[in-house]
């Protein structure tokens, strides 16, 4: 494997059809394609059918590590397996950010020989649904910072009381906290303000949620902005401009076409991160795959404890989707580092390690048994793992009444992940998946809260800071108690603490602050010191990008 070309050679050197010819395999016509040039387009609303009849298979993986466990090239590995087997398959995924894409991973349209191309637009800019939602959130920032600014048609909001902040799709950590209307009288009013990321905004959370173009402007227009000095709560409908965000979102409400290495289907649309967002693709396009293919799979971003607790506790109550099947993403490495073996350890066979390590993906599969769901477990192999490493966790998945399967999608494509889908098949078709969730509606922030840190994560307690409670009361007030919680905290541990590998117990979870997402119905708990706006690390991957005269890019992967 030390020959083996890097994922942008291999989507360089691909030879991609034109889109038209991947909308012909899930029949659409070129009518209702939307181009953007050869090889992308948008897809109109009218394909996505209420109650579809497709499967759908949520992918999901055990606590993520920083050597990358291949979720996303997993998921696009089965898509394709599931067609090489000779279903009709479609992947939906959600679209990078460029804050990691700058950042630390150089790119998220999978790996090796299991990608989603022309892999280079994907990762940069893409079709500009982020772009959009950047300006629509900023949009709605500005005229609160106008409407402060103007007495004549001021709402009389208190600036202390504004919960709404800017965006931009980039990791910035000095843009967390700062004071903007800074200088002369007409720069604005002066006040402390914030950037989230562009996937962590209400914006995105809003069109990945939404059903349409109605109810996305209903969802708008229920954005909680702040409180008037006598107490009365705004909302972005009271500063009228919910239309003007709307036409702003217009094109990137719509799903967009590509297709896999293998020219398999792939509908890519949202990418909210699941450790401080929801972490799911859009409702609209997971629908509409469901609509046009037997099977969808979609991906759930980070750890089963993050993204598919979301998928399920957020997108599935709101959507009415439930999930057919559900596979975890493992790697032998993976669970080495939960056995706390260093990289260079990764290297050599250890089987005892494995016993060990598996207590992270036995929490997982746990989990989602709990769900009513009794997940797969996919393997990503990876050219140091041995046989007797496989056979070891193959062992410990089937004590907890799990199939493992080896996939080699990365490194030769769907026929690597054959037999995965042939198991995913039988899953689906013994009928045994009954999705429940486990919390309800009616119940309170603080036991939904509570439910989801005892459950899924293991902790023993949960803490609410000072802060916490008097926001809480508000919550209560405002009547979000109804709302589901969506959990912001670090990927890489069960606990709120990211040292805490392997399975971790009588760990203690503490709520910082919340932030309010009413148009996408759901409260955001922030946990430990996880932040909304993430920073670069000392060696960003910028620094590896660049294109050459002819316009060929290198340093993404």
């Amino acid at each position: 494997m030390s020959n083996f070309p890097s994922d942008i050679e291999i989507a360089q050197s691909a030879t991609l059809q034109h889109i038209r010819a991947i909308a012909e395999k899930i029949n659409i016509t070129e009518d209702d394609l939307e181009y953007y040039g050869k090889y992308k387009a948008k897809l109109p609303l009218e394909l996505q059918e209420e109650k579809p009849k497709g499967k759908l298979i949520l992918v999901s993986a055990l606590s993520p590590t920083k050597y990358g466990e291949g979720k996303t090239t997993m998921s696009i590995g089965l898509t394709d397996g599931l067609n090489y087997i000779g279903k009709k398959a479609i992947a939906a995924l959600r679209e990078p950010s460029l804050g990691p894409v700058f950042g630390m991973k150089g790119g998220a349209a999978g790996g090796g020989y299991a990608q989603v191309v022309p892999m280079e637009d994907i990762n940069l800019h893409f079709t500009g649904d982020f772009s959009a939602i950047e300006k629509a959130n900023n949009l709605l920032s500005a005229v609160i910072d106008n409407n402060l600014q103007n007495p004549k048609y001021s709402l009389n909001l208190d600036p202390k009381s504004i919960a709404w902040k800017r965006v931009m799709d980039m990791n910035d950590r000095s843009l967390r906290q700062i004071i903007i209307g800074v200088g002369a009288k007409a720069n604005g009013t002066m006040r402390e303000d914030g950037f989230n990321i562009t996937p962590a905004s209400e914006v995105m959370a809003i069109l990945c949620l939404s059903k349409d173009m109605e109810d996305l402007k209903l969802r708008l227009g229920n954005i909680f902005v702040g409180k008037t000095l006598d107490g009365k709560a705004i909302f972005a409908r009271d500063l009228k401009v919910v239309g003007a965000m709307a036409v702003l979102l217009k094109d990137a409400l719509k799903p967009n076409l590509v297709q896999t290495l293998e020219g398999n289907p792939a509908i890519l649309h949202g990418g909210p991160f699941a450790s401080i967002a929801q972490g799911t693709n859009t409702a609209i396009a997971t629908k509409m795959g469901l609509s046009l293919g037997e099977y969808v799979v979609t991906e759930a971003g980070f750890g089963a404890d993050l993204g598919a607790e979301k998928f399920l506790h957020i997108k599935c109550e709101q959507s009415g989707l439930k999930p057919d099947a559900v596979v975890l993403v493992a790697t032998i490495r993976a669970i080495k580092h939960h056995a706390g073996l260093s990289a260079e350890e990764f290297k050599t066979e250890n089987v005892p390690a494995i016993a060990k390590g598996f207590c992270n993906l036995e929490k997982h599969i746990e989990n989602m048994q709990k769900f009513g769901l009794n997940p797969v477990v996919c393997i990503n192999a990876f050219p140091d793992d041995t046989e007797a490493e496989y056979a070891a966790l193959k062992a410990l998945c089937l004590t907890k009444g799990v199939t493992a399967i080896v996939s080699t999608a990365f490194a030769v494509g769907g026929k690597g992940s054959a037999e995965l889908a042939t198991q995913v098949i039988a899953e689906i078709e013994s009928g045994k998946a009954n999705y429940k969730p486990l919390y309800q509606k009616e119940d309170s922030i603080e036991h939904k809260i509570i439910t989801v840190a005892k459950e899924i994560y293991g902790a023993s307690a949960v803490e609410f800071s000072p802060k916490s409670k008097t926001q809480l009361k508000m919550i209560n007030e405002l009547g979000f108690g109804d709302f589901s919680v969506c959990m912001a905290k670090t990927p890489a541990s069960f606990s709120d603490n990211e040292k805490l590998i392997g399975r971790p117990t009588d760990f203690v979870i503490t709520v910082r602050e919340f932030e309010i997402a009413s148009g996408a119905r759901f409260i955001v708990p922030l946990l430990g010191d996880v932040m909304r706006m993430p920073g670069l690390p000392a060696v960003p991957n910028a620094e590896r990008i660049d294109i050459d005269a002819d316009g060929k890019i290198i340093g993404l992967s």
